[in-house]
């Protein structure tokens, strides 16, 4: 059940307490008040008031419940937006955090040169492997040698374009 629908029936719940409890009281004034005409005062018999012998705790507490009913009822019903906005937000928070984790453990398995091949890469997907050079600042031979282990390795895969290739990550990072 969603929040919306959950406040609703708490606001229906506490509306429907609060006039159950206003009932009752009309209806116990009702017998005080016939008593009080019979009688022509409100002592009983043994001294004690009516008015004074009612033990007023049961109401105290029904209206405080019926309260807390309307006003969670009216929040749950009124703040359902913002509500899910906070949850998305975390859900993506919670992803992207999970996606550096990943990444940062694939870091630790690979040598200096291979990270820093990973990191440009994942900064531009895609990247032609002249870019790739000039952005890891590797030798030729160098940087060739480094994508061949990682497409081994299943890390990267190459693409030919034209007179050199693009660079693709072959697992989501």
């Amino acid at each position: 059940m969603d929040n919306k629908k959950l406040g609703l029936v708490l606001l229906v719940i506490g509306i429907l307490l609060a006039l159950s409890l206003y009932g009752v009281k009309i209806k116990e004034d009702a017998i005080i008040e016939q008593i009080v005409v019979e009688q022509g005062s409100c002592y009983l018999e043994d001294g004690t008031c009516l008015h004074q012998d009612r033990d007023l705790t049961f109401y105290f507490v029904g209206w405080l419940l019926s309260a807390v009913l309307i006003a969670l009822g009216i929040y749950l019903a009124a703040f359902e937006k913002s509500q899910k906005s906070i949850i998305s937000t975390l859900e993506n928070q919670k992803k992207i955090q999970a996606a550096d984790e990943k990444f940062n453990i694939l870091l630790k398995g690979l040598d200096v040169d291979e990270k820093k091949v990973i990191k440009a890469v994942k900064e531009q997907d895609g990247v032609t492997q002249q870019t790739l050079r000039l952005r890891t600042d590797l030798h030729k031979s160098k940087l060739s040698i480094v994508l061949d282990g990682l497409v081994k390795k299943g890390l990267v895969k190459k693409e030919p374009k034209g007179k050199t290739n693009q660079i693709f990550l072959k697992i989501a990072l």
